[in-house]
């Protein structure tokens, strides 16, 4: 086109001279015109006639040759990115013969009518599909290659299959919404939330409730245990061949092994799973204690649903029951079944080595007070003691303590603490900490590459309060969170502060966060409580049961201005306050007693690690005296 341009404007024809070939002239007076056309001498163009390029030819050529390079290096990475996007598909493959389970494609038709005869369910059997046109149609429709319960590979493969497990594949599933994830548990049972196990169920009048595990929340609202219906899985057969993706379970089944470098997993069956990422949410096992060995059969460990409904079964038939252990779950217990014993009779006594209950965690004027509270619902409480031997007496037991009391009940509930479970820490490779216990992570939460750990199980460090092991719920929710963010490649490190809660009944509660040890020294601020102060009054207000999810629900409720604190007055009890554990003069943890929706600030005093000469002006952030 420039040379083209270039010709016509050498050309002796061009618009000037045709304009200057006009001439007029004068005749007889009269004006006359006569036009002619200039004519010049052609001449041919040259190389010198074509423009010029600014700087040398070499220059332009190199700018050309740049740009042609570019050119081709995008047009390379995008058809790699294409190839790899499809690779990921299952569009195409790159074997000679291709998985074509994986590409959903069936290789046969299967044949209606053998459902009744094999047993399968219906789901299992795909409609007959006529022949195409233009072909002979098949003699008989051939019955399909049934398909593997078990997968032969995942993306997602989460072992275990508690709160931990669950909220890590609703972050998994918020985050690639096709993804397909499998849960592998030892429980016949959905993923299911532990707290109300041993709390509201035993408050239920409902008959029915230990089939249904169906309960009532403080306020009256009714709420199931399991965390999703069973309709929003889907079987584990079918899991690969979901085009948009979906959670299976895969219960009664234990990994035994891991391959962290092929990235396999092994199961008790036999069976084989691949993985692209694994998640271990193993959880705990109850502690027994070696005295009661010998009467293992009148012993429940409480931990699951199976204890719940074994518990609930023997208390109908039972007289007397004793409960070993003051922590949390034997306190909480201990109300519950105290309280049906006014119903129904039933003797409840409790024994732990510890001056009060809760004795390890709360300071001693506040552990006597809750062994108070304990023993206010018709329980007899036995502190500072410990199991010594136990033997059968008849179909009763008989424990013989270390103070040389002996007790008889028909049924013991054992509840000392928790062991993580980390048995695929031998047969796999894995890390354990040898002084928290559980499998050492990184700040990811990550064991090895493509391998991560939430929960009781994993020991991980705090920035704030240095490496840890926590056994509870919230920070299995929150673990199990950050834990599916970055198997999606989050990346994000664990910053956190979760909580803790225990609820004595309706009318008794607290939260904790933090280090909270009752060796630790600790500064206390009470006031009188109301109405508005009890476990019960928290959840009315926000309509949530677990205190995780009472706090977010709180955020949106009209907060109060700091008051300052006072002096206790005269007969005043330990209604609500709060509680500073501190640590080398800095607020490491604290417990909030009948004291709800402030956990937000707790947290943040623990993130910024105030001083303790600070905590008379903290004390003032949780508005104690607001309602009096």
């Amino acid at each position: 086109m420039f040379r083209c341009a270039h010709v016509l404007h050498q050309s002796p024809l061009t618009a000037s001279n045709l304009l200057t070939g006009v001439r007029f002239t004068v005749r007889n007076g009269t004006k006359s015109g006569r036009r002619f056309y200039k004519q010049e001498a052609y001449k041919p163009v040259t190389m010198n006639d074509l423009p010029v390029p600014r700087g040398s030819w070499a220059q332009l050529h190199a700018l050309k040759q740049r740009n042609y390079n570019l050119t081709l290096a995008g047009g390379l990475a995008f058809t790699g990115f294409t190839a790899f996007v499809a690779y990921q598909s299952n569009l195409i493959v790159l074997n000679t013969t291709p998985d074509l389970k994986k590409m959903n494609i069936r290789t046969s038709v299967p044949e209606p009518a053998s459902t009744a005869e094999s047993g399968a369910a219906p789901d299992d059997v795909a409609a007959a599909s006529p022949a195409p046109a233009g072909t002979e149609a098949a003699p008989a429709a051939a019955a399909a290659e049934p398909l593997p319960e078990v997968p032969a590979h995942v993306p997602y493969l989460l072992v275990g299959g508690g709160t931990a497990s669950f909220a890590a594949f609703r972050a998994i599933k918020a985050k690639d919404a096709k993804a397909k994830v499998l849960v592998v548990t030892e429980e016949p049972h959905l993923p299911y939330m532990r707290p109300p196990l041993s709390k509201e169920l035993w408050f239920s009048d409902d008959p029915e409730t230990p089939s249904t595990l169906k309960f009532k929340q403080w306020n009256g609202k009714d709420r199931s245990i399991f965390f999703e219906p069973s309709e929003f899985y889907c079987r584990p057969a079918e899991l690969p061949e979901r085009e948009n993706g979906g959670v299976a379970v895969l219960a009664g089944r234990r990994v035994v092994k891991l391959d962290v470098i092929k990235r396999r997993a092994y199961l008790d069956d036999g069976s084989e799973i691949t993985y692209d990422k694994c998640l271990l949410a193993t959880g705990g096992q109850p502690r027994s204690l070696p005295a009661l060995e010998a009467v293992r059969d009148k012993v429940t460990l409480f931990r699951t649903i199976d204890d719940y409904r074994s518990l609930e079964e023997t208390m109908r038939k039972a007289k007397s029951v004793v409960i070993v252990g003051g922590g949390f779950l034997g306190s909480e217990l201990a109300c519950a079944l105290g309280r049906k014993g006014k119903q129904t009779g039933l003797t409840v006594t409790q024994t732990f080595p510890e001056p009060g209950n809760m004795g390890r965690v709360l300071p001693e004027y506040l552990s006597n007070w809750t062994t108070r509270k304990v023993q206010a619902e018709g329980v007899q409480v036995l502190t500072g003691t410990s199991v010594k031997s136990a033997r059968r007496q008849g179909d009763a037991v008989e424990l013989t303590l270390d103070d040389g009391r002996q007790l008889t009940a028909d049924h013991v509930v054992v509840s000392v603490g928790l062991a993580p479970r980390t048995e695929l820490a031998a047969t796999s490779g894995l890390e354990l900490d040898d002084t928290h216990g559980g499998y050492r992570v990184n700040a990811e939460l990550e064991a090895r590459s493509n391998l991560w750990v939430a929960g009781d199980a994993a020991c991980f460090f705090d920035v704030q309060l240095g490496r840890r092991r926590v056994e509870h719920h919230d920070h299995a929710v929150v673990s199990g969170r950050l834990a599916g963010e970055n198997m999606t490649g989050a990346g994000k490190p664990y910053w956190h502060q979760s909580m803790f809660w225990s609820d004595l009944g309706p009318d008794v509660g607290y939260e904790a966060i933090g280090i909270v040890d009752a060796a630790l020294p600790t500064v206390g601020v009470f006031a009188k409580a109301t109405a508005k102060d009890t476990p019960q009054a928290v959840v009315e207000a926000t309509g949530e049961g677990v205190r995780s999810e009472t706090e977010q629900a709180a955020e949106s409720l009209p907060q109060t201005a700091p008051t300052a604190p006072r002096p206790p007055r005269q007969g005043e009890e330990y209604g609500k306050g709060v509680v500073f554990y501190t640590r080398d003069d800095t607020i490491v943890g604290l417990v909030l007693w009948n004291v709800f929706n402030k956990m937000p600030t707790a947290r943040k005093i623990i993130k910024e690690a105030r001083k303790s000469d600070e905590i008379s002006e903290l004390a003032k952030l949780f508005s104690l005296y607001d309602s009096e």
